[in-house]
């Protein structure tokens, strides 16, 4: 996989600073700097060796279980008359795409010779996910959790459980994804040494938005493999994923940012409402702020304070969005929709019925957004499927009609 490749030429990528357009940074406490500069002087260099790249890729083969399949979802392509694939990262060991950006993260961090992992977690997959990277290797693993994502996800955290990670819950703010982050860079500030903080977004100080959108890049790549081989053609006319701190949109969109002709979509979660005071759609309520130590959209309030964000999906209830995200809202590279709770549940059991997959709560926000969108019967779009719905059973059967 062609995760090293070169993207200083492009107005997309972030540049030699850490910044994409006005968003970026690394915004971080004096205790932690030494962490991030070596990070960020190494990051590239490490990811770029021979050695890490066969070892990147042999993981993902035999241990993830890629390439994930490129599904031609005939059905659902009837019903909305273009042809529409699902890039079914719910295909993925431990059930969605964040493994992805795990397996870099560890073999980083074994190359730079920490013992101990940390890590946040809304929905419980990249908490599933660094756990198990962590078993897989033989490290110690410590997840923060919102204390109301704990209850909600419960069969994310017995897994986490059983693969050895200590949850410890977050029970500050809106106990959700926020609050487990602050826990967890509270952490790594105390223990800023021995430990790596593998974030599962693309979000967070430079170099972590542009280092995990590298290691999610494996999805795009694939894409286009796949879509020339199915269609003749690597570039699709839609590319269609949900964001929250945006990572499967960042893996999704990233070898088809300067491709102009391929429209992006990213759609965030509007909870019940955009307007309703319980919503999670930065692109439309944020402005410019510092969130976990970069500066992107915002929910804020007049005065700076973090409104909180309410989401159905425990992984799009984020009040920030990535500053790739901030700056392809900003410069109108990609397309900004919402959905509201209702429609991704809608989405969700269409999917169910139409195709037989049961997808995650946040992929069925993008899902939801087929039915806004001008397409015609020669279109090809591609949604990321970024995650399968077992965890999201529970409230799926609450809504059962």
């Amino acid at each position: 996989m062609d995760i090293a490749v070169n993207t200083s030429h492009s107005k997309y990528h972030v540049n030699d600073k850490g910044y994409y357009g006005r968003f970026g940074g690394a915004y971080i406490p004096e205790m932690l700097y030494p962490n991030v500069e070596e990070l960020k002087e190494q990051y590239l260099q490490i990811i770029s060796e021979p050695a890490f790249q066969a070892e990147f890729d042999q993981l993902l083969t035999d241990y993830v279980g890629r390439p994930s399949p490129l599904f031609f979802a005939k059905r659902l392509s009837e019903k909305y008359k273009a042809k529409i694939y699902l890039k079914r990262e719910d295909l993925n060991h431990t059930g969605a795409h964040k493994v992805n950006n795990t397996i870099g993260q560890i073999l980083l961090a074994q190359r730079l010779g920490k013992k101990k992992i940390i890590a946040e977690t809304g929905a419980g997959q990249h908490g599933v996910a660094t756990a198990t990277v962590c078993a897989l290797m033989g490290l110690e693993c410590v997840v923060y959790m919102g204390s109301i994502d704990i209850e909600r996800q419960a069969p994310n955290v017995a897994r986490m459980k059983m693969l050895g990670a200590t949850v410890v819950p977050a029970t500050s703010g809106s106990k959700t994804l926020k609050d487990a982050t602050n826990e967890a860079i509270r952490h790594w500030i105390n223990h800023p040494v021995d430990t790596h903080y593998i974030i599962g977004s693309v979000v967070g100080p430079h170099p972590y938005p542009d280092m995990v959108a590298r290691f999610q890049s494996v999805v795009s790549e694939e894409m286009r493999k796949q879509l020339l081989e199915k269609t003749g053609n690597a570039n699709p006319d839609y590319v269609i994923a949900c964001v929250g701190g945006g990572s499967n949109a960042a893996g999704a969109f990233f070898h088809y940012l300067d491709e102009e002709a391929v429209k992006l979509v990213a759609v965030e979660a509007a909870g019940k409402g955009v307007n309703s005071g319980f919503s999670a759609a930065t692109s439309q309520l944020g402005k410019m702020g510092i969130i976990h130590a970069s500066k992107t959209l915002l929910m804020q309030t007049e005065d700076g304070q973090i409104v909180e964000p309410h989401s159905i999906s425990a992984g799009l209830d984020y009040p920030g969005v990535g500053p790739l995200h901030a700056h392809l809202y900003e410069t109108g590279r990609a397309q900004f929709l919402n959905a509201t709770d209702d429609e991704a549940l809608a989405a969700a059991y269409e999917l169910s019925l139409l195709e037989g997959i049961i997808p995650a709560l946040e992929s069925a926000h993008a899902l939801a957004k087929l039915k806004d969108l001008p397409l015609k019967p020669e279109d090809v779009v591609v949604v990321c499927l970024s995650g399968r719905g077992d965890k999201d059973l529970e409230t799926y059967i609450k809504h059962l009609k």
